[in-house]
């Protein structure tokens, strides 16, 4: 028999090696990338290396320091990064340059919702310590050494001459699919992309790569048969493919290699070695390998939505084309078939992550997709690498043009799409093992081949009744105790409109609720002073304490009801006898908590644990 066993036991034996090697993976990751994070909230001068600009959800410009010094904190102490929101005003951050300003600073916060995005666990695998806010104008304090942070000096110079050549939005668009640089871009603009399910357009993912890899192929090799004499002594498929993959992994480092474009970039260079190999290019063997090298390399990556979109859509895409391919057409029939059957199979298979990540559905999102698509492979790709091109020959006014020409008709269509009535389908956050029963439905039913595949329906059912039929807590309360929902026949109740307006956002999102934050304290469900709110559930009376006030006010709190949410820290005596409360303290060690009712009253249960 086989040397390793029966050939029947190897795929079992194959998947628990790999789930082995997976738990190994994330282990040695987690301790490799291991930083020190703010034990305390931080307020004082800043120093540190820029080695990131973007903007905020508020539209702020926000920069990430590494080589950190805070005063008065011991350099084992010190977070590796840090990352905080600019004012207006100061001085205007380049790559490598070294910055003072004054800044508060807290750890990053836990999830803020049940089986919401963590961002600590994020901020942990990039090494950022710490986040906040300027409290003064950045101050230059040492301009870039020679050779600090070329990548990144490099993608801001072509950002900003991007911008300079294609004014507006559309020079902001066009820096972002070029460059990766996104810090342009307005929060109307951002917004009617997200609305009109076009922001994959802006994120350098597989589509971008393949777009610019395509064109420079093509460019290459029709460039070598022009020539006779070469074209008779080198292989120019193979001259173009080398020449590809070098400006694909250009590209992957100047767009700042997020997980899909790294995922894309190892796709391309496994089909480009199968060319440069003679072998066939595009396979379900070259999705396979992407995925075994990115988690691997980086296993965090699953559990994040850029990974799983990615993955999902060329799955979906490999799958769907190969069932094409055997159909015979004519070739205007197969170009037309083929682009409304990218948006439709692209389309369902990021649904369900897109709506469980962003909660919110683009209802014309294909055909906002068939209309932009084709711009973006026929115009602004080709358009940006030409004039990549020719700018080093002042040649780049007539390319520029055309790509404003594009990312304004994109900018158009997602404008349009976004301003009509119903474009947008609010949806609740899933239960935490729905997206993982959806998964291994769609890995069914593209995997199995023939009638085999219909079993894989019945999860792609079950993870979708599972959605609908999952509850929302019936309260919330942030990490801080300063703000409290509560779930009522009118939707969500906040207790304050005014207070962590990030969080509010994100439960009422994750509600399905398109609400603001002040339309939601608007609800009936709280009465009282802004600083002492009360409110009743599952039989039990509750009150939110917060500001000056609060401690003097604990007393009565506690004789009128019988539960206290404190936004301050209890008193070395602690809560007055048979009071029941969750102060500031416990709930920053046990981050943002929900309240669920039980038989007898309510059972707390934290999301996250420090």
């Amino acid at each position: 028999g086989p040397l390793f066993g029966p050939w029947s036991a190897h795929p079992a034996a194959v998947a628990a090696l790999c789930l082995a090697a997976g738990f190994l993976a994330a282990g040695a990751r987690a301790h490799l990338v291991a930083a020190p994070v703010l034990a305390a909230p931080y307020a004082g001068a800043v120093q540190g290396r820029v080695v990131g600009i973007d903007r905020s959800a508020s539209d702020a410009l926000r920069v990430t320091l590494d080589r950190v010094v805070l005063t008065g904190l011991a350099v084992e102490e010190t977070p590796a990064r840090v990352r905080l929101s600019l004012r207006e005003g100061g001085a205007v951050p380049q790559p490598g340059q070294v910055v003072l300003v004054a800044a508060r600073l807290a750890a990053p916060a836990g999830p803020a919702d049940p089986g919401g995005f963590d961002f600590r666990r994020m901020a942990w695998f990039q090494q950022l310590g710490g986040v906040g806010y300027a409290t003064g104008p950045l101050v230059l304090w040492q301009d870039p050494a020679p050779r600090e942070q070329l990548l990144n000096r490099l993608r801001r110079h072509l950002a900003q001459g991007i911008m300079a050549g294609v004014p507006g939005d559309a020079g902001a668009f066009a820096a972002g699919v070029l460059t990766g640089d996104r810090s342009g871009l307005s929060q109307q603009a951002t917004a009617d992309l997200r609305d009109s399910g076009l922001s994959h357009l802006l994120a350098i993912s597989g589509m971008n790569m393949a777009f610019l890899v395509a064109f420079v192929f093509a460019l290459v090799r029709h460039g070598l048969a022009l020539v006779p004499p070469l074209a008779l002594r080198v292989h120019g498929k193979k001259v173009a493919a080398v020449v590809a993959l070098a400006v694909a992994a250009f590209y992957l480092a100047l767009s700042g290699a997020n997980v899909a474009t790294e995922r894309a970039f190892v796709m391309v260079a496994v089909m480009l070695g199968a060319v440069l190999a003679d072998r066939r290019a595009i396979s379900l063997r070259s999705v396979a390998i992407a995925a075994l090298v990115l988690l691997l390399w980086k296993p965090e990556s699953l559990l994040a939505p850029g990974f799983q979109m990615s993955f999902a859509a060329t799955l979906a895409l490999i799958v769907g084309f190969q069932a094409l391919q055997d159909r015979p057409m004519p070739g205007w029939a197969r170009w037309a078939v083929g682009l409304v059957a990218s948006s439709v199979l692209g389309g369902l298979a990021t649904a369900p992550f897109a709506a469980a990540t962003f909660n919110r559905f683009a209802d014309f999102g294909l055909l906002a997709n068939l209309l932009t698509v084709p711009v973006m492979g026929a115009v602004v790709m080709p358009a940006g690498a030409v004039a990549a091109i020719l700018a080093p020959l002042g040649l780049a006014a007539l390319p520029l043009f055309v790509l404003r020409l594009g990312c304004d008709w994109i900018l158009l269509v997602a404008a349009w799409v976004a301003g009509w009535e119903g474009a947008v389908t609010m949806i609740r956050a899933p239960g935490p093992g729905v997206l993982p029963v959806l998964a291994l439905g769609g890995l069914w039913l593209a995997l199995v081949p023939g009638r085999a595949r219909l079993p894989g329906l019945v999860p792609l059912a079950a993870g979708l009744v599972l959605w609908s039929a999952e509850p929302r807590p019936a309260v919330l309360i942030s990490a801080e105790g300063g703000l409290v929902g509560l779930m009522g026949p009118e939707g969500r109740a906040l207790s304050d409109g005014r207070a962590a307006g990030f969080v509010a956002r994100g439960w009422l999102e994750n509600d399905g609720d398109a609400a603001t934050p002040a339309q939601a304290a608007a609800r009936p469900g709280f009465q009282g002073p802004r600083g002492a709110r009360r409110f009743q559930v599952a039989g039990l009376s509750g009150v939110v304490l917060r500001g000056q006030g609060a401690l003097a006010d604990l007393p009565a709190a506690c004789a009128g009801a019988d539960l206290v949410i404190l936004a301050e820290d209890l008193p070395a005596g602690g809560a007055p006898a048979g009071c029941r409360v969750f102060d500031r303290r416990a709930l920053v060690a046990t981050g943002a908590m929900t309240l669920q009712p039980v038989a007898d009253g309510v059972a707390p249960r934290p999301m996250h644990l420090a």
